[in-house]
């Protein structure tokens, strides 16, 4: 081997920053801000923003009532999000195989689709049963047409070729549904998933509201109601911290389910 052979090996190449680690960044920058304009200098109202020194000692004391109330909010949250996706996937592949069906009720769907939750809530509460019925309901509703609409999206855009090439070796029934359609509609069923996800923790925060008497969005809700917004603020960055924890697992099942779409 020459000496100069060394010259022709690749570069290592250093890693890029990761996202993680710029959002701490911002984060840590947006924490300072908040510090600088509270306990520092006092520009804002401390009744309605209430500095660090305040928010700390909260947190503290709220502890085991926010943990609560995680477990009170994914009580709710889960089973809605869990069967909208599912009733969402199977309805979007039974109507996007059938293009006649789908071309009946696709404005039906739009129109359906465009009604904010909310509007429904007078609704859910004067026709079911319970308080908690009727917020799963307004969580499912909210979930359910971004998985649908998408579901059919995707089976929508799926390669002709595919489906024929699927029919001359013979794949019907759940083999066909399952190792073609499934797979090249999931980029799209995913990105339904991720929308309804974070349409599920608006709805949920405003479902506690009125639905339940626990959870993270009814911490937020009770104590603004005292005006202690030191707590406020507690409840408010808990909720965050959780939706960004939901999020970031979401995310590493995505990857997971669409590995066949990552570039070596």
């Amino acid at each position: 081997m020459s000496p100069n052979a060394n010259h022709f090996k690749p570069a290592n190449k250093t890693k890029p920053p990761t996202g993680l680690f710029g959002a701490l960044v911002i984060f840590a920058g947006l924490i300072l801000l908040y510090s600088l304009a509270t306990d520092v200098t006092g520009w804002l109202d401390p009744m309605i923003f209430p500095g660090w020194k305040s928010i700390g000692p909260a947190g503290y004391a709220s502890a085991w009532q926010l943990l609560q109330g995680l477990l009170s909010s994914l009580g709710l949250l889960l089973p809605s999000v869990g069967l909208a996706t599912l009733l969402g996937v199977i309805l979007g592949v039974t109507i996007g195989l059938r293009p006649r069906a789908q071309l009946v009720l696709a404005p039906l769907f739009n129109a359906m689709n465009s009604i904010p939750p909310t509007m429904l809530i007078p609704y859910a509460i004067a026709v079911l049963p319970t308080f908690w019925i009727s917020s799963a309901a307004i969580i499912f509703i909210g979930v359910f047409w971004p998985v649908l609409m998408s579901t059919l999206l995707g089976i929508a855009l799926l390669e002709p070729r595919w489906l024929d090439n699927a029919r001359c070796l013979n794949l019907k029934g759940r083999r066909l549904i399952f190792k073609v359609v499934l797979r090249g509609s999931m980029p799209q069923i995913c990105a339904g998933v991720r929308t309804g996800l974070i349409r599920s923790f608006v709805l949920l925060t405003v479902a506690e509201m009125f639905g339940t008497d626990s959870g993270m969005g009814y911490f937020v809700q009770y104590y603004s109601d005292y005006a202690k917004y030191d707590r406020v603020i507690c409840g408010m960055l808990f909720l965050s911290f959780v939706v960004v924890a939901l999020m970031s697992l979401f995310g590493h099942i995505q990857n997971r389910l669409l590995y066949w779409t990552k570039k070596r």
